[in-house]
C-alpha cells in the first residue's frame, strides 16, 4: 500500500505577470522514482525551487509527509528530509572527494560546519564518508581533488554529499545533463542503487533515462500539468507528443 510523501495543491509562481508555474497539483508516492519532464521553459526547475523553498509560491500549498512546509526556510526543509541537487554541480573543486563528503557530514554537529576545527577532530566522520563514496562508486577516488574528476564522477560526488544529509526524499535536477553516454550509464546505475528506502523526484531531459528509471511521470508545459502516468501512458498521449516528445529538442 502506497502513501503520499510530497503533494502540492494549486502551486503557482508568477514573475511580474508571467506565470511560470500555474496551479500545479502534484502527488509523489513514497518509495517511487517520479520524473518531472517537459520542454524548455515548462516550469520544471521553478517547481523544484518552490518545493524546496528557494522561491516562495505566489499561491498554493506544499505538504511533505503531511506537514505544510509552504514558505518554510530551505534549511528547515532539508532538515525534515527533503533535499535537492542542482543542475550545476555544487561541490568544492579544490578539496578531495573525501573532504567534500566529510564537510556534508559535519551538519551532524548542529549549525556549525567547523571550518576552523583541527583535522584530527574531523576524523570521526571519515568512516561514514568512505561508506558514502563506496555507495556512489567513488571508492578509488577518495583522495582525488574534485577538479580532476570527470563530470559524471563530480555529479556522483554531489549525490554522495546529498546522501550525507540522510534524506527521505531527494530532488535531482537534471542529473545526467551534459554527460557522455558512459557517464549517463554511471548515474543511472547510481540512482538505482540509492533508491532503497528513499523517494526520488527528478527533472530529466533524457527520455531513455526516464523510461528506464521512473515509476511515474508528470509532464509540464507552460507551467501546467499536461499529463501524468507511467512512460507507456504519457508517451502515447497525443498532447504530450505534440508539446514535448515530438519536438526538435526531445
Amino acid at each position: 500500500m502506497t502513501s503520499t510523501i510530497l503533494e502540492t495543491e494549486g502551486l503557482t509562481r508568477e514573475f511580474s505577470g508571467f506565470v511560470a508555474v500555474d496551479g500545479v497539483n502534484l502527488r509523489v508516492e513514497t518509495g517511487t522514482i517520479h520524473a518531472l519532464i517537459g520542454p524548455n521553459g515548462a516550469g520544471k526547475t521553478t517547481c523544484f525551487n518552490l518545493l524546496t523553498s528557494f522561491l516562495p509560491p505566489t499561491r498554493g500549498t506544499i505538504r511533505f509527509k503531511g506537514r505544510d512546509i509552504t514558505g518554510m526556510r530551505p534549511a528547515m526543509v532539508a532538515r525534515l528530509g527533503l533535499v535537492r541537487s542542482f543542475q550545476i554541480s555544487a561541490v568544492f573543486p579544490h578539496l578531495t572527494a573525501l573532504e567534500n563528503v566529510r564537510l556534508a557530514l559535519q551538519r551532524q554537529r548542529g549549525a556549525s560546519f567547523d571550518f576552523w576545527r583541527s583535522e584530527k577532530s574531523l576524523r570521526i566522520y571519515e568512516d561514514r564518508a568512505r561508506e558514502l563514496l563506496f555507495d556512489v562508486g567513488l571508492t578509488g577516488f577518495a583522495d582525488t581533488v574534485v577538479s580532476d574528476l570527470s563530470y559524471g564522477r563530480k555529479r556522483a560526488l554531489e549525490i554522495a554529499t546529498t546522501l550525507a544529509l540522510d534524506p527521505e526524499m531527494m530532488l535531482l535536477d537534471e542529473p545526467t545533463a551534459g554527460m557522455a553516454h558512459g557517464d549517463v550509464d554511471l548515474i543511472v546505475e547510481l540512482i538505482r542503487r540509492i533508491r532503497d528506502n528513499r523517494t526520488i523526484l527528478m527533472v530529466e531531459h533524457n527520455l531513455s533515462v526516464v523510461e528506464g528509471l521512473c515509476d511515474k511521470i508528470t509532464v509540464l508545459t507552460r507551467g501546467k500539468v499536461l499529463a501524468e502516468g507511467d512512460y507507456a501512458t504519457v508517451s502515447k498521449n497525443p498532447e504530450v507528443v505534440a508539446a514535448y516528445l515530438g519536438s526538435a529538442d526531445a
